[in-house]
């Protein structure tokens, strides 16, 4: 419970608003967060990978970069932390925003941001920030035109918004699309009418023209723009130009470019040379269908590759419109790669086509059986992906690949499962001598809303229309900026389908758990300064260690409404 009187005096916010409206945008930065979807610690080029990600890389070369930080395992999860600066069942969203459970006995479980919280355009607003997104929303349980749109991004602070309401879905036709609060199709659309259609290219199109709307009509003001790709969620769907450009990087097969991706990272000083590399998930010479595994691949890449062109549209325009200097730029993923297999089974009964699609009929099915001029989606080793009717994931040997050289996948929260690169770029903000330095502290998502409510100036609040708002459990990584040292004072948790860890300094337990029974495996301990692939358990080693540390995460878990939780366990194992 927050430790502050529940009732704050109204002419105290009034005041805030007075003061905070006299500053102009030269006494804030503008900010952008970009999150992207179920990629790989070591994808992009500056954290070990082959796949090309020039603007990334120029980031994080005249940036920071964190070689620990960490998001959620899971997309829903992480959405809400990174939007509210809590942890996820803080927010009301310790799961997904779907499930079978009664909602009223599990507070940490609401299946959509609860008004405990805050998200970030909602307390930056007030600061004097214009709000946009665009991108993948995913934070509520109704992507119907009916039914309450209470947690819509409009409902949620931004003033504008331009992407989809849902998950996942088709690049070339997305379920849920959405602008503001009216749901759309990309046929009927009055504002954005490319030649072609690929979803990458609209959430980076569509953020550039709210960059030129803000310029145009809100110059004086701060800009907040959050961008959320679904780049490289499956299905695997990328347009031909990208995809040929990896012809060949691929035929090797896993165990290449895991070795590549694993000196790269050594070099790039983002992993001890010591470290061992994790377990090898497949065994590329007993492979079937290379030639296809190889395809998924490819256009996994080419996804990756066209969102980087989109950032560079971002970085463009604020070069353009003088913001460049001033504006700080986050990068991270929302969790790590997808063992998920989507779409890899052979069809059985393939459809006959139908009648295409009207233009105002609205895409709602994240799986969808046809596209939208009625050809049946086809999945499995038959079908080449990439084109809009193909609809299939790139597998769990591809995905030990993006984890490289960490345990486990999504879902997950072993290192595979939450670790993901953060570059963060603001020439203004950051120390000249920090460009192209590595910050080695152990971060979270939760540290974003307070770096923001920092460096913005904004003023986080204790109360909101008579509902007490959750404080923030993060920290400021601000400090990093100048090249100080991060002071936490509290370790970082997880749960995720009773999946458990806790990291407090060098030291991190963590257990599996089983999602329809609640049961779990006994802690795992590991030593991540000299074993942060978790090689080695040191736990028979450590017990009173153990002990303690699963006694931080009890209290944490009853603090912070992950228990009591919908799997039927109580987690006290």
């Amino acid at each position: 419970m927050p430790k502050y009187p529940t009732w704050v005096p109204t002419w105290t916010f009034a005041l805030f608003l007075l003061v905070t409206a006299t500053l102009s945008a030269a006494d804030r930065p503008n900010i952008i967060v970009i999150l992207s979807d179920d990629m790989g610690y070591s994808d992009i080029g500056c954290y070990g990978g082959e796949i090309k990600t020039p603007t990334l890389d120029a980031l994080a070369d005249n940036g920071l970069r964190f070689s620990q930080f960490y998001n959620t395992a899971r997309c829903c999860p992480t959405r809400a932390s990174l939007l509210t600066g809590l942890y996820p069942h803080q927010a009301g969203i310790g799961h997904m925003v779907t499930g079978n459970y009664d909602i009223s006995k599990f507070p940490g479980f609401q299946m959509g941001l609860t008004q405990r919280c805050q998200t970030m355009a909602e307390v930056l607003k007030p600061a004097g920030y214009k709000t946009y997104m665009t991108g993948k929303w995913h934070v509520c349980n109704n992507i119907r035109p009916e039914g309450t749109k209470k947690n819509w991004p409009r409902q949620r602070g931004f003033d504008h918004f331009y992407g989809t309401i849902t998950g996942a879905g088709s690049f070339y036709d997305p379920a849920a699309l959405c602008r503001d609060n009216t749901l759309i199709t990309p046929e009927n659309d009055t504002e954005y009418q490319p030649e072609s259609y690929y979803y990458t290219d609209a959430i980076g199109d569509n953020a550039v023209r709210f960059l030129k709307q803000h310029h145009d009509q809100s110059a004086d003001a701060p800009f907040f723009l959050y961008v959320a790709f679904t780049s490289a969620h499956w299905p695997m769907h990328a347009l031909p130009e990208d995809i040929a450009k990896y012809d060949g990087v691929y035929d090797n097969g896993f165990t290449e470019i895991r070795e590549n991706r694993l000196a790269k990272l050594k070099k790039l000083g983002l992993i001890d040379p010591s470290w061992e590399m994790s377990e090898q998930a497949g065994d590329w010479g007993k492979t079937n269908h290379k030639d296809w595994e190889i395809r998924n691949m490819e256009v996994y890449a080419a996804m990756i590759d066209r969102m980087d062109q989109n950032i560079a549209k971002i970085t463009a325009r604020l070069k353009e419109s003088g913001d460049f200097e001033n504006t700080v730029i986050f990068f991270m993923q929302d969790n790590g790669g997808c063992a998920e297999g989507v779409g890899r089974a052979s069809d059985k009964n393939l459809p006959e086509p139908r009648p295409a699609m009207a233009k105002d009929e609205l895409q709602l099915d994240i799986i969808p059986q046809f596209t939208r001029d009625g050809r049946p989606v086809r999945h499995g080793p038959e079908t080449m992906p990439g084109a809009d009717d193909t609809y299939i994931a790139y597998g769990r040997d591809w995905a030990n690949v993006s984890n490289t050289p960490f345990r486990e996948y999504k879902h997950w929260v072993h290192e595979g499962g939450i670790s993901t690169p953060l570059i963060v770029h603001w020439p203004k903000g950051i120390a000249a001598s920090q460009n192209g330095k590595l910050d080695h502290t152990p971060s979270h998502l939760i540290d974003i809303m307070a770096t923001c409510v920092d460096i913005g100036k904004a003023e986080y609040p204790q109360q909101v229309n008579g509902n007490v708002i959750t404080p923030l459990p993060g920290i400021s990584l601000a400090p990093a900026f100048a090249g100080n040292q991060l002071q936490r004072k509290t370790p970082i948790f997880w749960e995720h389908e009773a999946n458990c860890a806790v990291r407090d300094g060098k030291w991190k337990i963590v257990r599996y758990g089983k999602m329809g029974s609640g049961k779990t495996t006994p802690w795992e301990l590991y030593d991540m300064q000299a074993d942060r692939t978790e090689q080695h358990d040191l736990a028979s080693q450590h017990p009173e260690l153990v002990q303690k540390m699963a006694a931080q995460w009890q209290a944490w878990a009853e603090a912070s409404d992950v228990l009591p939780w919908p799997w039927g366990h109580l987690g006290k194992k």
